[in-house]
């Protein structure tokens, strides 16, 4: 599928251990494409916050050590809306599933929509497992089995679930799940003090990749699908992104701390601060810009936007449109511009969310809750389609840089 038309030969640059390994052309570049399910994407917002309270829930559970919570949602649980999603093989011979790409959360599974194959690779273990999104959810057992990211990119004994229920995947065999291996805890039974070592885990620990991080390249598009970003295991593609890769250490602040979670602040033009410097987490699995309550109520009063009752989003006038501020990001010390276009929904996509063809819509959004409790923020792939992105394991960091694509006019 998107497998045949990786570059043959590896050049690593070569770089100490402090920073990141630059990979100039790799065969173990997996592309990524993204699709918008227009069956449910008129509850993209409901959507978020359903998945961003489960991640909270389910995090601030183990933080308090317990592991045997299974997260209940009251909303209801929709298919996933916007997604990114790689082709990747499981068991010998190759079985090929769809996996949304998920760094929210750690467990890979198939079989929600194709179901899976059994082949001499297949081990099943005494393990059921199971894990709640908010946006989905599955159930089912654990096996290993031999996983084919790429060519080159092969791990012989990968445990994987096996789903024999799900619910919010139609359209998708499941998940590759490369969150922080803690996410995993408690996802077991009867084992359910036992980490499952991650797909970027166990490609380090093989000596298959020189460095246990992964670089992700996103591109804003306003089409319904299209193959417009890659994820590199090991390293980072330097054809990618322009400058330097600016880190910021994973938060000590819990829950976020249990994710992918960085400090930043947000400032809206010159002066207006909408968000002063506090946890929150970095996630691939969320469409929009989550932010606190009060930061939105700061955001609606400097842009003017209201609330739109057909899509959930904020809406604004053209005139309001014109003079739209960009939003500046304060991550460790580096200042990221978010433009004024980078915070619309793209236009092309209007009806499909159930909105109007000429209406302006943001892709900032409310999280639901006060600043203030730890998880304050989600940057979805609305952010992260502007800035390369790294997520280092090794050196518990996420990093970000600028692309071709940070001032991108295509909304």
């Amino acid at each position: 599928m998107f497998l045949t038309s990786l570059l043959p030969t590896l050049l690593l640059a070569l770089a100490v251990s402090a920073n990141p390994i630059i990979v100039n052309r790799s065969p173990i570049t997996l592309p990524i494409a993204r699709r918008v399910n227009v069956t449910s994407v008129h509850n993209l917002v409901r959507h978020d916050l359903s998945r961003a309270k489960a991640l909270r829930a389910r995090a601030e559970a183990k933080a308090g050590g317990d592991f045997h919570i299974d997260v209940v949602i009251s909303e209801a649980v929709d298919n996933q809306a916007v997604t990114y999603v790689a082709a990747v093989g499981v068991g010998s011979p190759a079985t090929t599933y769809d996996l949304l790409i998920d760094t929210g959360s750690s467990n890979t599974w198939v079989g929600a929509t194709q179901n899976y194959v059994r082949t001499s690779t297949s081990v099943q273990t005494s393990n059921r497992v199971s894990v709640t999104y908010g946006s989905g959810s599955f159930s089912g057992t654990e096996f290993t089995d031999t996983v084919t990211i790429a060519p080159g990119l092969v791990i012989p004994t990968q445990s994987i679930g096996v789903a024999s229920r799900s619910v919010g995947f139609d359209g998708f065999d499941g998940i590759l799940g490369i969150g922080p291996v803690g996410l995993t805890l408690g996802t077991l039974s009867p084992a359910t003090n036992t980490l499952i070592p991650t797909v970027t885990d166990n490609l380090f620990s093989l000596g298959t990749i020189s460095a246990n991080q992964i670089g992700i390249s996103f591109a804003p598009t306003n089409t319904f699908e299209t193959l417009n970003g890659e994820l590199t295991w090991g390293g980072t593609d330097s054809s990618k992104f322009s400058g330097s890769i600016g880190f910021a250490p994973i938060t000590n602040t819990s829950p976020s701390s249990e994710f992918w979670g960085i400090n930043q602040s947000v400032r809206y033009g010159a002066a207006t601060t909408i968000l002063s410097n506090t946890a929150g987490i970095v996630d691939t699995g969320t469409t929009l810009l989550l932010l606190a309550s009060d930061a939105i109520t700061r955001y609606r009063a400097a842009t003017g936007a209201v609330p739109d009752a057909s899509t959930g989003l904020l809406r604004i006038t053209a005139a309001q449109f014109a003079n739209l501020q960009s939003l500046f990001f304060n991550i460790n010390g580096v200042t990221y511009e978010f433009t004024a276009n980078a915070q619309l929904w793209p236009r092309a996509l209007n009806t499909a969310i159930g909105g109007r063809a000429n209406n302006i819509y943001l892709i900032v959004s409310d999280l639901g809750t006060p600043s203030g409790e730890g998880f304050d923020f989600v940057n979805g792939f609305a952010f992260l389609e502007r800035f390369y992105s790294v997520f280092d394991t090794a050196n518990r960091r996420v990093g970000f840089a600028t692309t071709p694509f940070t001032r991108s006019t295509i909304n």
